[in-house]
C-alpha cells in the first residue's frame, strides 16, 4: 500500500462555486472523495489538503517527504513560486502537477509552470478526473510500469 499525499493551493476551497464556467461545479470535497475512492481501489491510502498560504503549502510538501507519491495543485503559486519547486526537488518523491482547467488554453502567465522541472509529469484540463489520472500515473509509476 502506498502513501499518496494531494495537496491543493489557494483558491480551491471556493470549487464549485468558484468560475464554475473555467473550474466546474465541482467542490474540493467532491474531488478529495472521489480521490480517496479511486486510491482505495488502487490499495492506496491518501492524504489530502488545502491551504491558501504559499509558506504552508511548501511546509506541507516537507510534510510529505516520507510519502511515496505527491500530487500538487498549486493554483497560481505554480506560475509564480520557486519555493515551492525547491521544496518538490528537496524531499525527492515523485510527484505530478495537477490542473483542473487546460493552462495551456488560458492567459499567457499559465503557460509557465515552475513546479514541472521537479515533476513526473503534468495533468491538466480533465477537471475533477485530473485528480484520479493522476492517481493512476503514480500508481503506474510506483509499480514500474
Amino acid at each position: 500500500m502506498a502513501r499518496l499525499h494531494i495537496l491543493n493551493g489557494p483558491n480551491l476551497n471556493l470549487l464549485g462555486t468558484r468560475q464554475p464556467e473555467v473550474y466546474g461545479a465541482t467542490t474540493l470535497a467532491d474531488i478529495e472523495q472521489m480521490a480517496r475512492a479511486v486510491a482505495q481501489d488502487l490499495g492506496h491510502e491518501i492524504s489530502f489538503q488545502q491551504t491558501n498560504h504559499e509558506g504552508a503549502l511548501v511546509d506541507a510538501v516537507h510534510a510529505a517527504r516520507d510519502a511515496d507519491g505527491l500530487i500538487i495543485n498549486a493554483g497560481a503559486y505554480t506560475h509564480t513560486s520557486v519555493a515551492l519547486l525547491d521544496a518538490v526537488l528537496s524531499v525527492g518523491v515523485p510527484t505530478i502537477e495537477v490542473h483542473l482547467s487546460n493552462v495551456h488554453a488560458r492567459e499567457d502567465f499559465r503557460h509557465v509552470s515552475y513546479l514541472a522541472k521537479g515533476a513526473l509529469g503534468v495533468i491538466a484540463g480533465f477537471g475533477a478526473t485530473s485528480y484520479n489520472l493522476a492517481i493512476q500515473a503514480l500508481h503506474a509509476h510506483l509499480a514500474g510500469t
